[in-house]
């Protein structure tokens, strides 16, 4: 299952050319995996009450095409994997209208709690688990 999120270029998303700074893409992942987790009824909010966090373990991106200030924004996710601890999600980020895809993106999240040591993926999550795409 894909998960839209839809986001406009602010000024201040933008250097002095009105190009979206490269590593604010990171930022718009972040904000739509937060709204994926979300929508399948995992609250972020919860989890962290419960001891329970992410940590970005891996991230890579590969930039086709500027975003520039005044663009509307869709960041497309999808789980790639969920491991037992670990989840990694594949982002594409298009620009509205044209659908042009500016930029790919794979982050691999590690599920750690307040010690920092990683732990196994809660049960909330199992919904998480039944939108993995591909198998590890």
């Amino acid at each position: 299952m894909k998960h839209t999120f839809r986001l406009r270029i602010y000024y201040e998303d933008t250097d002095c050319g009105g190009v979206v700074y490269y590593a604010n893409y990171l930022r718009y992942c972040e904000r739509a995996r937060t709204e994926l987790l979300e929508s399948q009824g995992a609250s972020l909010r919860k989890l962290m009450d419960d001891g329970v966090y992410f940590v970005v373990a891996e991230a890579a991106l590969k930039y086709l095409s500027p975003g520039r200030y005044g663009d509307i924004l869709l960041v497309e996710t999808l789980v790639e994997r969920a491991g037992p601890a670990s989840i990694v999600f594949s982002h594409s980020i298009r620009r509205e209208g044209t659908n042009q895809e500016l930029v790919q993106a794979t982050v691999k999240l590690g599920c750690v709690g307040k010690d920092l040591k990683p732990m196994r993926l809660p049960a909330e999550l199992d919904g998480i688990r039944k939108m993995v795409q591909t198998c590890p």
